[in-house]
């Protein structure tokens, strides 16, 4: 089944994939989903990710991360902001702060997908994708 938004359908298999305590999960690759993999790994939140397949089949396998034994997840909550029938944007100066700088933004700017400290850095605002704590 086509997915119309791929950052909701990535963001809910891998809140779903934590509940379970699975290791991996699979997700279908595009240049967003890449891009978010990326600032995901970048922040500590989730292990490696590697492509698997070709063509239009591409899937990314994405391994989480959990702490100590009891195996808690490090990701408490994943919200998704901006969305096909709303988006969200915020300009350079109203970048939003999630949980007071514990968690995550991750902001679709004109320079790539970046989180939202790394916005404020180079200056730019842009689409609030989703928030990550």
């Amino acid at each position: 089944m086509a997915a119309n938004d791929t950052v909701a359908d990535m963001l809910t298999r891998i809140r779903n994939a934590n509940m379970a305590r699975h290791q991996t999960t699979e997700v279908p690759a595009t240049r967003m989903t890449r891009s978010i993999a990326k600032v995901l790994r970048e922040e500590g939140f989730i292990g490696e990710y590697e492509e698997k397949g070709e063509g239009i089949k591409t899937n990314l396998i994405i391994a989480l991360k959990y702490k100590g034994k009891s195996r808690q997840p490090l990701i408490t909550a994943l919200k998704r902001v901006s969305r096909p029938g709303l988006r969200v944007y915020s300009n350079r100066k109203d970048l939003p702060r999630v949980l007071g700088g514990i968690g995550i933004a991750i902001i679709s700017t004109s320079s790539g997908i970046m989180t939202d400290r790394e916005a404020r850095r180079q200056n730019v605002g842009g689409e609030v994708l989703c928030y990550v704590w």
